[in-house]
């Protein structure tokens, strides 16, 4: 995998949504404004994990390359390299997919 332009810090972790088909109902096919962003991604960088009040560092429950359920509206949106990416804290993550 070619190198990231971004490091997540604290408790954020940088996702990729998983790519929806072309969605047609009906005959009429739902530009991308009108979709909804799925809530299927994999995790492509942590950051340094969250502290606890004495300073320790809490790892991460994910880890890179994992496929996660993320909730619908968390995190910031990202551009990178013609790419869209989301940062998400750690709490966003609803469940790890097998």
């Amino acid at each position: 995998m070619k190198l990231l332009k971004i490091h997540p810090v604290g408790d954020r972790i940088l996702i990729r949504h998983a790519e929806d088909k072309e969605q047609i109902r009906g005959g009429v096919i739902i530009p991308d404004s009108a979709r909804e962003k799925p809530q299927e991604a994999k995790v492509i960088a942590l950051g340094s994990g969250r502290k606890d009040k004495d300073g320790n560092v809490i790892p991460f429950e994910v880890k890179v390359g994992d496929t996660v359920l993320v909730a619908r509206y968390g995190g910031a949106e990202v551009k990178l390299d013609d790419k869209k990416y989301t940062l998400v804290r750690e709490d966003d993550i609803l469940g790890i997919l097998n």
